[in-house]
């Protein structure tokens, strides 16, 4: 589990086979250790690199990544840390595409996945979270501080480059639980 607070920049020094090698900067990582790489967790094989899975090369951008390329990192929560985000898991569900970078931020979408949205709800865009300033059909923006934009890859982002999107756990299961149906539940033997 994740807070969607970028905790460092990281940079690809290689890519092949499946195998993700990192500059972080992070001397206390351990093997089999979490850590969120533009919003997808990975799991540490030894320090800097990780191992990518075909899942997790068709529902990110990390195939388009190249050595030399800049990356967000963030550790996973511990317990005891404040979570200045929202609940964030590391679970790509798409990549969306950016139209528009400056003030706002806005990402084209699928619009199957642009229902799961809300004005002031959460999503996470390379693993930074941001909150929804508007939704339209197949788009929506998010507002971009100075900070974010200096301090993660979101500042770097041009038109037509693809995000990781991972939008928030508590929409997902409210947009589910919105299609269960008395019927639903009847046939499921909860109703009678």
């Amino acid at each position: 589990m994740f807070t969607g607070l970028v905790q460092r920049l990281g940079r690809v020094l290689s890519f092949r086979r499946g195998v993700l090698v990192l500059e972080m900067h992070w001397e206390d990582l351990t093997t089999g250790e979490s850590v969120a790489v533009n919003g997808a967790c990975l799991t540490v094989n030894e320090r800097g690199r990780f191992d990518v899975v075909k899942e997790t090369m068709r529902k990110t951008n990390l195939g388009d990544l190249r050595p030399g390329a800049r990356v967000n990192l963030e550790r996973a929560l511990r317990p005891a840390d404040r979570i200045g985000g929202h609940f964030v898991q590391g679970h790509v569900d798409v990549t969306g595409v950016v139209r528009e970078n400056g003030s706002l931020l806005r990402v084209e979408v699928e619009p199957v996945w642009a229902t799961g949205l809300v004005p002031k709800g959460s999503v996470a865009v390379d693993g930074v979270s941001l909150t929804v300033v508007d939704v339209g059909r197949d788009c929506f923006t998010c507002a971009l501080i100075p900070h974010t934009r200096k301090h993660t890859t979101l500042g770097r982002r041009r038109p037509n480059e693809r995000v990781n999107l991972e939008f928030d756990i508590l929409g997902k299961y409210v947009q589910k639980r919105s299609r269960i149906t008395p019927e639903f539940l009847r046939q499921a033997g909860y109703l009678e």
